[in-house]
């Protein structure tokens, strides 16, 4: 009997996600690191840095201290693209300090740099693992692109992907488009097009979930090296989104991680997503078909008639509402006193 106990008792292999965490390290990056680190639901097997909200070199010096700072030195960290694929980089310290992570200095890192290239790395883990990893990007989407444009094979092996970016109701760097998006429509576009599963956690369910003095006030009780770095770029975040009007910090980067550990945080509809490229006003925006369908439209000599209607198949769950508060418990549950 004590050893079926023991059995039932002890967490199996299978129910734990293994994923790999591709981050722009910024603020928001930061704290959905250590929800991830911090949880048991989630095997981090690797941590590939993507430039977005910081430079790729500081992004990657970012996520050598943190993880340094998690005691995590076992976890590779590999550099990977040095900008977009056709633009500019667009960085954004005015959001998240000039080191990208609300101006905390960090101890220097006791973790050392993988010498593979990020891209690489995923396509050499998704290989040895086949339909067992999930890919966790929060950033612009380049790395897992440019994995793709070097061995599509390995979008049918992948279990899972689970984005922040994107928004079916405006975006937050102008009218039409979110960051992440923003900064590689490209890449965006390739990584939505290529049939895996994929869930789509955006701007505008990261809204809802506002990390706001009540829940800082919980960290503030513990202490610990994670528990108050956390604590200090949550007080950042939410004295910045003071500034704003708001009564706390979106959570978005989190939010990601915490849909990879429990799915029913969250509700989301299945949709077909396709990504501007070209607009003038529009580029980076993710274009959600909420219906499902298409007008097919046949050119009859000098115009065009709609002959019927067509289905789309849908390549995203998009998620559109949370149980923000279960959340934003689970995420200071994870933290405490650590």
């Amino acid at each position: 009997m004590l050893v079926l106990w023991l059995a039932s008792a002890t967490p199996t292999s299978a129910a734990v996600k293994k994923i790999i965490f591709d981050t722009d390290p910024g603020t928001d990056d930061a704290l959905a690191l250590m929800l991830a680190l911090n949880s048991p639901e989630l095997d981090v097997r690797a941590i590939t840095v993507v430039p977005g909200n910081v430079t790729a070199s500081q992004g990657l010096e970012n996520a050598l201290r943190m993880v340094s700072l998690a005691n995590r030195c076992d976890i590779p960290i590999a550099a990977g693209a040095q900008h977009p694929l056709f633009q500019k980089l667009i960085t954004a310290e005015f959001w998240h300090g000039k080191n990208g992570l609300a101006n905390i200095e960090l101890p220097r890192s006791k973790c050392k740099m993988d010498s593979r290239f990020g891209p690489d790395l995923i396509l050499q883990m998704v290989h040895a693992a086949p339909h067992e990893i999930t890919l966790v990007p929060v950033g612009p989407l380049t790395n897992i692109a440019l994995a793709l444009l070097k061995d599509p094979s390995i979008a049918p092996l992948v279990k899972e992907v689970i984005i922040m970016g994107g928004s079916i109701s405006g975006g937050n760097v102008n009218a039409s488009a979110e960051a992440n998006i923003y900064n590689d429509p490209e890449a965006a576009q390739i990584v939505f097009r290529v049939g895996w599963p994929l869930t789509m956690v955006g701007l505008d369910v990261g809204d809802k979930t506002l990390f706001s003095k009540k829940y800082l006030d919980q960290l503030g009780q513990t202490h610990g090296p994670v528990n108050d770095f956390t604590y200090a770029v949550g007080k950042y975040l939410i004295d910045l989104s003071a500034q704003f009007g708001l009564p706390g910090s979106p959570m978005y980067d989190p939010l990601a991680v915490g849909v990879a550990i429990d799915a029913t945080l969250v509700k989301s509809p299945e949709m077909h997503v396709d990504v501007e490229t070209r607009g003038e006003f529009t580029r980076g925006e993710t274009v959600a078909n909420r219906h499902g369908t298409v007008e097919r439209n046949v050119l009859r000599g000098d115009h065009y008639v709609i002959e019927g209607i067509d289905k789309v198949t849908p390549n995203a769950k998009v998620c559109v509402d949370v149980e923000a508060d279960r959340f934003l418990q689970l995420f200071v549950s994870r933290i405490k006193g650590k």
